[in-house]
């Protein structure tokens, strides 16, 4: 048997999965790890952490398929954009790697404002604000904080990068991971010369620039299990790949991830902004591809946190049984679900979470499907952006640990008045990932072609009769959220 491999860089572990040329997953395995937070706005990782975890978690897979390595002859690598790795002249990290979630280049995101002009910006990079999470915020502050590793610094690649150069050697990069950092123009798909040189840095500093579905590189000797002469592809983000391996090939075809947060992802075979610039634009699956993307903070997580804090009792089913006692519109209760602030399709970091309509009445269970409802409501308000874009949706297909509640997509079903589907594997992400390398390894003819065959439709629910109540909830909460969300943070 052939079999390929999805690596998924996680935040905070490291997730495999091979499958067998069906798309059926034969073996999994995750490596987590602890984050660094010296002081506030810090975020490291030692490089080293993200090599170790992927040999343990491919290992993991290998075992529990009882496969022999030699059979995998192809891995696509995704994750974590915005995590920098810094290499010195001699391959080695000249400092820890710096996390996307890292913010202590406030100042440099500022000074990068005042440096290029909010629009050139814009459709440069396909982002709609400067943050100091961007690598080129990180490569400031670098120079500006930390002059000898700056000097010392050779190489600044992604966390999918370092982890390509472990197992082949090669100095490469997917232009589908680099949209957010900044210095890479959408437009051309190249380097952005303007910002390089603001940054003191050149093209030799950085990888050999690749598309999702392109050989990468071919594994060398090493000490994972990974067979030398495996091909490797590096593949655009994760939520892309997730898009790609739950089968959306072609535009109408909508993902939404219910995870911890939440994001959707709408492909285009053309370049598109928001001219509203509340939503995102990144490079697709393929080649020419774009996609939009807006995300927000919290989704699951925030029916996680109220679980954990009010009703640590209650397993996620009992949960769904309370929830489906009560009916559509949870009895006048609405969540605003910002408890991690706002980002789109409104942006305000210092927004936070609101019940609204709450009586001595309320149960557990109205509280548990109004944050269900607030998701699926977020969840509109951002489609309805992507329409104003230029978004025809025809499928939605959803994708996270919420897709596996029945109760859930009904509500998607009914907010948004649309069918909403899942996919027989629950590891969008791995899966894409995994089609992209076996196209890079010719087993494929194109990323669409090993989706087809890779990807099956699981489960449909359709709108029910809870639509038109739907309806006039959805506007109640986007008049309480319009209401709201300007107040956040004005007493600063």
């Amino acid at each position: 048997m052939k079999f390929c491999m999805g690596i998924d860089i996680g935040t905070t572990g490291v997730k495999t999965v091979l499958f067998d040329l069906d798309g059926v997953p034969r073996g999994t395995g995750l490596s987590e790890y602890t984050l660094e937070t010296p002081g506030p706005d810090i975020v490291e990782l030692d490089p080293t952490v993200y090599w170790e975890s992927v040999k343990k978690a491919v290992a993991q897979a290998v075992s529990q398929a009882k496969c022999d390595p030699e059979e995998i002859v192809s891995a696509g690598i995704t994750g974590q954009a915005e995590t920098l790795v810094y290499l010195g002249r001699d391959r080695n990290p000249s400092r820890k790697a710096v996390v996307w979630l890292d913010n202590r280049a406030g100042e440099e995101a500022e000074i990068l404002k005042e440096a290029f002009s909010p629009e050139e910006l814009f459709r440069m990079s396909g982002q709609t604000e400067m943050l100091p999470c961007w690598p080129a915020a990180k490569i400031l502050h670098l120079k500006r904080h930390e002059e000898k590793v700056f000097a010392a610094t050779e190489k600044y690649l992604m966390a999918e990068d370092y982890i390509l150069w472990r197992l082949t050697g090669e100095l490469a990069t997917c232009r589908g991971m680099l949209p957010s950092t900044e210095y890479f123009d959408i437009r051309t798909g190249h380097w952005y010369g303007p910002m390089l040189d603001f940054l003191g840095i050149t093209e030799e500093n950085l990888p050999r620039l690749t598309h999702g579905g392109e050989c990468a590189g071919i594994v060398k000797e090493n000490d994972s299990l990974l067979p030398p002469g495996c091909v490797v592809s590096l593949c655009p983000i994760d939520h892309v790949c997730g898009n790609l391996g739950s089968g959306c090939c072609e535009e109408g075809m909508i993902s939404e991830t219910t995870g911890c947060t939440l994001a959707l992802c709408a492909p285009f075979g053309h370049l598109v902004y928001d001219e509203a610039r509340q939503v995102s634009t990144y490079l697709g699956s393929t080649k020419g591809s774009f996609v939009l993307l807006p995300w927000a903070p919290t989704a699951g997580m925030l029916l996680k946190y109220f679980r954990d804090e009010f009703a640590s009792n209650l397993d996620y089913r009992t949960f769904d049984e309370e929830a489906s006692k009560v009916p559509a519109g949870s009895e006048g209760v609405i969540i605003l679900p910002h408890m991690a602030g706002a980002v789109s399709p409104d942006c305000n970091p210092e927004a936070r979470g609101v019940v609204y309509g709450l009586t001595l009445a309320h149960k557990k269970g109205h509280i548990a499907r109004a944050c269900m409802e607030s998701v699926a409501y977020l969840l509109k308000d951002n489609l309805e952006a992507m329409k104003n874009a230029g978004l025809s949706v025809k499928e939605l297909r959803s994708l996270g640990g919420a897709s596996k509640s029945r109760l859930w997509l009904q509500i998607k079903a009914d907010v948004l008045n649309i069918p909403v589907t899942v996919t027989e594997c629950a590891e969008a992400t791995s899966l894409g990932a995994a089609i992209l390398g076996a196209t890079a390894a010719k087993i494929f003819s194109s990323p669409a072609e090993g989706a087809k065959r890779m990807v099956r439709k699981g489960l449909t629910v359709y709108p029910s009769g809870d639509a038109e109540t739907y309806g006039k909830c959805f506007a109640r909460y986007r008049k309480i959220n319009r209401l709201l969300l300007p107040t956040f943070g004005k007493d600063k």
